[in-house]
């Protein structure tokens, strides 16, 4: 991760330090977030980097009923809890720092970039402490959040199942009341990261499952706490709850975040004398899915943070590479001279600057998102909160799937940067790649993310999220040309894919069949056109600036537009003449 890029983004483009004046903020000065950006890039190098190849060469150990993790693992989340960053973003009544998101996302960079593997776990954490303090009682949070918060309770996600992955419709899980209120919960989750470890004195397990109370399909799924130890009326973990850890999924990346099949209800453990694994209803019965979207929505601008950092410093990684590698020499110079650093030859430099253009395209596309949420809790007006809201609800889809994806092609070109090096292990930029990979899998695949972007965010509300993002750009087309010489011939270039977003979109429209075939591919020139916006904004601010860090921001712009925006129009082309192709293409011939 780049230190100073950060400060760039949070402080001379979004502007982290008006944030600042707004009144849910304003018990924090410009120095504190200063302080706190810094403490996250100390405890990011310090604790969390040290141990990341460790990590990835000694996976996690299923020994019995409990998962053995390397002990660095359990060191730096205790670092980074008593750093207060778990709660950073939250009310000061549950016990949050209450600072601002932008600055939480930002300092999530540091340790994505340093050690995602080792991140997850209290990134989850924080997701599901939030979950139950929006949609739990104010019993469960009183027993559950405040030891979340402060590290001793870990928390997970489970919804997946070996027969109903992204179709959550179909999940098996059961879930049967008893007289006290509780139930007992059957069944079992796959692909549940975090899922078992002895991080900490407890786990708490947020379960999708399905109640005879409830009708069929998804408005039967409620969401249910399942600890993995009971707790007494203190709040201190007392019996075994009836969940197990059932097997181990070894993964391509990301090894030192466990991920697990859980079992409930086996009767591996029976602290209430019967068969069932305790839990407790979050909520409404029948409003699990609801529910549990906050942390799924929270999760996904999580995934797309993660993917930027890792491309981030695999760019990094190859740039220092390519200043230090020697081979070959200059056009024209004779064969007897010494070899010069590949960074000399234009291929290595076209290769660097495309990995320029995508991750610094995508760390502004995951800070602008914070900033967004930021703005939704913080704007003055209930108007201008709802706008806010409307534009990050359809922005949500491309803040997670475009720097999976293009933060992995980052990822691809440092490989390719380092050549045959780049393949072996002995560089981390063949773990990073294989870290990132699953990105696009992670929290909803890169298609499943297209159909929501498509026909649950631009369709809905007659295109109102369209709207407030083509009003947004041409905000930005005028203070660009404004700022006159490369920011005007952005400016217009951008005003032009903007008009043929909008058309291609009322083009679609028409056929929803059409629409949804292509999908990805709408959501890929969407993004492309969303992040051009967002170069777009750095460049303006960047306006007036002087020095090496300010050229290299116009380049990568220049480079963004020149080579990349391209792949936008090419794709609405493509969509306005309502390619059925995937469409009409028969099984048999594939």
């Amino acid at each position: 991760m780049s230190a100073r890029d950060l400060r760039f983004m949070v402080n001379e483009w979004l502007d982290l330090d008006g944030l600042g004046e707004r009144e849910r903020y304003r018990e924090h000065s410009p120095s504190t977030f200063a302080d706190v950006l810094q403490l996250a890039e100390r405890i990011a190098t310090e604790r969390f980097a040290p141990h990341a190849r460790q990590a990835d060469q000694q996976e996690p150990q299923l020994e019995g009923d409990s998962v053995k993790l390397i002990p660095a693992i359990g060191e730096a989340l205790a670092a980074h809890a008593n750093a207060g960053f778990v709660a950073m973003s939250l009310d000061e009544e549950v016990g949050g720092a209450q600072m601002p998101h932008l600055l939480e996302t930002a300092c999530a960079c540091w340790f994505n970039a340093a050690n995602v593997g080792t991140t997850v776990y209290h990134g989850l954490t924080t997701s599901a402490a939030r979950l139950l303090l929006t949609c739990g009682s104010p019993d469960q949070v009183q027993t559950w959040v405040p030891p979340m918060l402060e590290g001793r309770f870990l928390g997970t996600m489970c919804l997946s199942e070996t027969e109903a992955g992204s179709s959550l419709a179909d999940i098996a899980t059961r879930a049967e009341p008893r007289p006290d209120g509780t139930f007992r919960l059957f069944g079992s989750k796959m692909w549940i990261g975090a899922g078992e470890h002895t991080i900490g004195e407890n786990i708490v397990h947020l379960v999708l499952a399905k109640s005879s109370e409830t009708a069929a399909g998804t408005a039967g799924i409620s969401l249910f706490i399942v600890p993995k130890w009971l707790v007494d009326a203190e709040g201190r973990p007392g019996e075994r709850n009836d969940v197990v850890v059932a097997g181990i999924n070894h993964k391509m990346g990301q090894r030192g975040t466990v991920n697990t099949l859980l079992s409930f209800g086996e009767g591996a453990h029976l602290p209430t004398g019967e068969a069932g694994a305790v839990g407790y209803l979050v909520g409404e019965p029948g409003r699990g899915l609801a529910a549990m979207f906050h942390m799924m929505n929270e999760s996904r601008l999580g995934v797309g943070a993660a993917a930027a950092a890792m491309g981030y410093t695999a760019y990094l990684r190859s740039l220092q590479y390519a200043r230090e590698r020697l081979q070959g020499r200059e056009l024209g110079v004779p064969s007897t001279s010494p070899p010069v650093p590949i960074i000399r030859h234009a291929d290595v430099r076209r290769m660097l600057l495309k990995q320029k253009s995508y991750v610094e395209g995508g760390l502004a596309l995951v800070l602008f998102a914070a900033r967004l949420l930021d703005d939704t809790l913080t704007l003055p007006t209930a108007l201008e909160r709802e706008r806010a809201q409307v534009l990050l609800g359809t922005l949500t889809s491309v803040v997670k799937s475009w720097p999976s994806q293009w933060g992995l092609a980052a990822n691809d070109l440092a490989i390719q940067v380092y050549g045959g090096y780049g393949y072996a292990r002995d560089y981390d930029v063949e773990r990073l790649y294989r870290d990132n990979r699953v990105s696009s899998i992670y929290e909803g695949t890169h298609g499943i993310q297209a159909l929501d972007l498509l026909g649950r965010q631009v369709f809905k509300n007659d295109g109102a999220g369209l709207r407030v993002l083509l009003e947004e750009i041409e905000k930005t087309v005028g203070r660009a040309r404004a700022c006159g010489g490369l920011a005007g011939g952005l400016a217009s270039e951008l005003e032009t894919v903007a008009g043929e977003l909008e058309a291609t979109t009322a083009t679609l429209a028409a056929a929803p069949d059409v629409a949804l075939a292509n999908a990805t591919l709408y959501m890929e020139a969407f993004g492309h056109i969303v992040v051009a916006w967002l170069w777009l904004e750095q460049v303006a601010a960047a306006h007036g600036g002087e020095g090496d860090f300010y050229e290299g921001k116009r380049n990568a712009a220049r480079f963004f537009y020149t080579h990349e925006l391209p792949r936008a129009q090419t794709g609405l082309g493509l969509l306005a003449r309502g390619d059925r192709l995937a469409l009409d293409t028969p099984e048999a011939w594939l």
